[in-house]
């Protein structure tokens, strides 16, 4: 959650509301319910409510304006449900937008989610594009960075008083027949963690250039991905230490060999050291990690039949401070049209032997396991259904501290939904767990989706 609500900046944007010809309004509310029974704590019930809204209004005076809003609100009925208390909820996005009748241009203001080559970001501010001469495209953003609370132990004020002002900007050229490529800036806070007044040790600005691709020559070939460049001012390497520039590789090629036959394979590098810097999300992320982490994946796709599909794939991960993970295996569907029917399933199977670094008593352990899954989905007029089951086996239970000495972690999930009006929809989970951390679960979930929508004064 920001650690200071914009309530001016929503009451604003909900004020606009008034003057839209169009509104639609869109909600979803989830009632889930469960028992939970973890080792070494105290048992709960749990019941938490979280609603979902969403507000578009067009026309706002103008064909051009409209306004976007949307955001989420939770309570917990019973026992608390998450860290940070009983309720809770967020502005995730809300802006107004004006379009422009050239060139594909459009200025938007407020709190935006930016997709701008290496800026994907949420943003309290103002973003920008138009398309130019000669196939060139430009866009750009800046303001306040949207940052989240953060819910461990780390320091709470230093990533919002170092990342004060972010900025980026995106230059594509599109190629007729054969793709786009582009280049990108961004820089997230204006002075380093080692520049300031007093140094801080962890750094959460950021300095990046970019370059990203995308082909498309021919039908049968497919190719995309971008290099981030690292060229923030950061304090001097120590002796030994290899500190490369490159703060990510991300690449993936497809192939179709033959009608039925395709081929997809990925690699993906990131050093750590750059690309933590500056998250949203410092409780997930760890900004004192300087590993680096490399990723390599194969899969082959094949339809033998017209209601049959095989994929075969193959990834294997090495991360510095964790060590090595290969995992491969085979998933297959079968779709039944005419009985609104489809059946899945697979196996893969998961080698990491040797986990390092856990603590000075437990330096290595295994978490390799094997994994089964099938599932089942149906779908006629208004009715939906779905089953989906997953069992895991781990081979190192006994050395795993999070395991509790369990070797097979199982769950099976049901959903069923319909259609009542073409606006409303009511549909439902339930699922059935046994797990190391939460021993045998059952949780329950409610779902409304809701939408309607209609005009203003002058709207049809």
């Amino acid at each position: 959650m920001r650690q200071h609500t914009p309530v001016a900046l929503l009451a604003a944007l909900v004020s606009a509301t008034a003057f839209a010809q169009d509104i639609n309004v869109y909600s979803t509310t989830l009632a889930q319910s469960w028992k939970q029974d973890t080792p070494n704590f105290d048992k709960a019930t749990l019941l938490p409510v979280t609603e979902f809204l969403g507000i578009d209004a067009t026309k706002l005076g103008t064909d051009a304006l409209s306004l976007h809003l949307y955001g989420w609100g939770r309570t917990d009925l019973k026992d608390q449900s998450s860290i940070g208390g009983k309720n809770s909820g967020d502005l995730t996005y809300g802006y107004l937008q004006y379009s422009f009748d050239r060139a594909n241009a459009e200025i938007k203001a407020g709190r935006i989610v930016v997709n701008q080559g290496i800026g994907n970001e949420m943003v309290d501010g103002v973003s920008m594009r138009t398309d130019l001469r000669g196939g060139f495209t430009i866009s750009a953003f800046g303001g306040q960075p949207v940052i989240f609370k953060n819910l461990s132990s780390l320091p709470q004020l230093q990533p919002a008083y170092q990342r004060d002002f972010i900025v980026g900007t995106r230059l594509g050229w599109r190629m007729a027949k054969l793709g786009e490529i582009g280049v990108s800036y961004l820089q997230d806070g204006t002075t380093a963690a080692k520049d300031l007044p007093i140094p801080e040790p962890v750094d959460y600005t950021r300095r990046q250039v970019g370059a990203d691709i995308t082909l498309a020559p021919a039908a049968f070939l497919d190719f995309s991905g971008r290099t981030v460049f690292d060229v923030a001012k950061h304090p001097d390497a120590l002796p030994g230490q290899d500190r490369s520039n490159i703060a990510e590789h991300d690449y993936k090629a497809t192939g179709k060999i033959l009608d039925n036959l395709s081929v997809t394979g990925t690699y993906l590098q990131r050093n750590f050291y750059a690309y933590y810097a500056g998250t949203t999300l410092p409780s997930l992320f760890n900004q004192n990690e300087k590993g680096k982490f490399s990723s390599n994946g194969l899969s082959v796709s094949w339809s033998p039949l017209s209601i049959l599909n095989l994929v075969a794939d193959v990834r294997t991960t090495k991360r510095e401070t964790y060590g090595n993970t290969t995992r491969a295996g085979l998933d297959g569907r079968l779709t039944f049209a005419a009985q609104h029917l489809v059946l899945g399933g697979g196996y893969h199977k998961v080698n990491a032997f040797k986990v390092q670094l856990v603590d000075s008593l437990t330096p290595a352990y295994s978490v390799s396991h094997s994994e089964i899954r099938g599932w089942a989905m149906y779908e006629k007029g208004n009715f939906s259904a779905s089953l989906d089951a997953i069992r895991l086996h781990y081979g190192g239970a006994y050395g795993d501290p999070n395991l509790n000495h369990k070797a097979i972690e199982s769950e099976i999930v049901g959903s069923a939904g319909y259609q009542i009006a073409k606006n409303f929809k009511l549909s439902g989970d339930l699922s059935f767990a046994d797990t190391p951390l939460y021993k045998k679960q059952v949780m329950g979930l409610l779902r409304a989706d809701f939408r309607f929508g209609f005009a203003g004064k002058g709207g049809k």
